[in-house]
């Protein structure tokens, strides 16, 4: 793991599906805060595309994107507010809200933090690498992946979910390199700046059964919009 944490395995409830669209429609408006228009914006762009795969209908996409563009009368405005801290088994943890509230937000992350250690800023993300990260499902024939991360200029890559391969790059080169893998056919499924683990923990399955409980229960928070988790 060491990266992105996702739930798998589960079939996505009417409620997790709910939460789902909260986060999207979350990431939509903060990304439309740089400009409506998905062309010019390559943030707003992955978010369109992610929302679009989760079949988020158009009025809700398109009313997301002016919202936070400013475009309706109604405004809220999110920020970007990051928690660092130990989960179970001292597995280090960041977590990414997005929040219209910064004081509700630190309530409830402190209370989910309860089975582990909420730390300080930079008490975890020391251990951690900020990157750019690609999954993208080769074109129909094949090709080698790593002449692929090469021309398009990732930094390195790995196994990625289901079949696909997981490019790193250098966060400022996140989009480029997308462009230059769909332009080589390649069908990029995810796009997003992450934390990767230098030194992920190894756990036996009991503990680590533990860990993805206390996981789970942060992800459900409405305001929690990434996690990304030290755990191999």
């Amino acid at each position: 793991m060491g990266a992105q944490w996702k739930q798998k395995g589960r079939e996505q409830s009417a409620a997790q599906k709910g939460r789902l669209f909260t986060k999207l429609a979350k990431e939509i408006m903060v990304a439309a805060k740089a400009g409506p228009d998905p062309a010019m914006n390559p943030r707003l762009r992955l978010a369109v595309d992610q929302a679009k795969k989760a079949s988020m209908t158009r009025d809700t996409l398109e009313r997301a994107i002016k919202k936070g563009a400013g475009l309706l009368d109604e405004g809220v405005q999110y920020e970007v507010v990051t928690y660092e801290g130990f989960g179970p088994h001292r597995v280090p943890i960041i977590v990414e809200c997005l929040t219209d509230n910064k004081n509700r937000t630190a309530t409830n992350i402190r209370v989910l933090f309860r089975k582990g250690q909420l730390g300080t800023s930079g008490s975890v993300s020391w251990d951690f690498t900020r990157a750019g990260a690609i999954e993208a499902t080769p074109p129909a024939g094949g090709v080698d992946p790593e002449e692929a991360a090469i021309e398009a200029g990732a930094q390195d890559l790995e196994p990625g979910d289901e079949g696909q391969t997981r490019f790193i790059t250098e966060p400022t080169e996140l989009d480029a390199v997308g462009r230059a893998l769909t332009a080589a056919g390649w069908t990029v499924t995810s796009q997003a700046l992450v934390y990767i683990a230098k030194n992920p923990v190894s756990l036996d399955a009991d503990a680590r059964a533990e860990v993805e409980a206390f996981l789970e229960a942060i992800d459900e928070d409405d305001d929690v919009q990434n996690l990304f988790v030290g755990l191999a």
